[in-house]
């Protein structure tokens, strides 16, 4: 009786390399998600007053108001011309708004202009061009496609 042949050592270099590459990928994804995700430069918002804010008498009868309800979500990313947006940042600080019903101390959304900004000039230009604004706001993310700038009017 002979040796018999040894059995071959199976190969398992290239299932390690195909999940190596496969865990570098959803990793690199999940990083690449996670780092956009906390890169808006939300900048100077409800800044830039162009006129004196517009006060509201509430004993002064007016017309209802005829804005669309606020969408699901409370992000202004999704907010549109018509809807009412507050702000819930620190006084002096970074400004924080979020889609609210519109009252007294809100900013009606007069005109959203979306696509690439490139700051406080380009809002104020892009709102210098629409009628009774009071304030702007603008959202600057490294996505252009994600950039916007609101014009708003004091209620």
């Amino acid at each position: 009786m002979g040796d018999p042949t040894p059995p071959r050592p199976r190969r398992r270099g290239p299932l390690v390399v195909v999940l190596s590459v496969l865990g570098v990928l959803v990793l690199g994804g999940a990083g690449v998600l996670w780092y956009l995700s906390g890169q808006e430069k939300t900048t100077t918002p409800v800044a830039g007053s162009a006129a004196p804010a517009v006060t509201v008498d509430p004993a002064r009868p007016g017309p209802a108001p005829t804005t669309p309800a606020p969408a699901s979500s409370s992000d202004p990313r999704f907010v549109k011309a018509g809807q009412c947006v507050r702000n819930d940042g620190p006084a002096g600080g970074r400004p924080r708004l979020l889609i609210a019903e519109c009252a007294p101390s809100t900013y009606e959304v007069l005109r959203r202009f979306d696509g690439e900004t490139s700051g406080e000039r380009d809002a104020e230009a892009k709102c210098g061009q629409v009628a009774g604004y009071t304030d702007w706001f603008f959202y600057d993310s490294e996505l252009d496609s994600l950039d916007f700038v609101l014009c708003l009017r004091k209620r």
